[in-house]
């Protein structure tokens, strides 16, 4: 009889001590995404929606979901974004933040965000409607948009009248 107790002790002893170390870090956005891949071709929806314009700023909420039936995975970065028809082609400059939205003040790093189908990832597109002489720019009616790190790209109707754009990275 004292050998069962004894080993008895000795199996709780390891699982105990084993759970305590991945609790902790399973809970960490790191740990969340550790075990995902980056949203590849096929995964990613993209829809925009055209946000109130404010002093001469124009801004586009781009929405980036989990297509039907895809696995989660990650975005992490800036996505890709050129004018579509109304003008001349214009790309998006990648910039942290801007006049309508972006990353918060003192963070340049863009997050890692984990797409699941409850859970979108947006980005900001926005530019100003006049030109430096005051002149009113081009009216776009869509955009191109490609997921970061990504070669899938999307035509997104929306409009948009900008004579230059910038893009912010992806956020949850």
């Amino acid at each position: 009889m004292a050998a069962p107790s004894e080993t008895a002790p000795i199996v709780p002893a390891p699982s105990a001590t084993a759970p305590a170390l991945p609790t902790p870090s399973a809970t960490t956005p790191s740990a969340t995404t550790a075990g995902l891949g980056a949203c590849g071709a096929g995964q990613v929806e993209v829809s925009g929606k055209v946000m109130s314009p404010a002093t001469g700023h124009r801004g586009v909420e781009l929405v980036f979901t989990l297509a039907a039936g895809a696995s989660p995975c990650t975005l992490a970065g800036y996505p890709g974004v050129d004018s579509g028809a109304g003008g001349p082609l214009l790309h998006a400059d990648r910039t942290p933040r801007g006049f309508m939205g972006g990353l918060p003040q003192g963070s340049d790093d863009p997050p890692t965000v984990t797409l699941r189908p409850d859970h979108p990832a947006t980005a900001i597109v926005e530019g100003t409607a006049f030109d430096a002489a005051g002149s009113g720019c081009p009216l776009y009616t869509n955009l191109s948009v490609t997921p970061p790190n990504s070669t899938d790209t999307h035509t997104v109707t929306v409009t948009i009248d900008s004579c230059a754009l910038h893009v912010h990275p992806v956020t949850g």
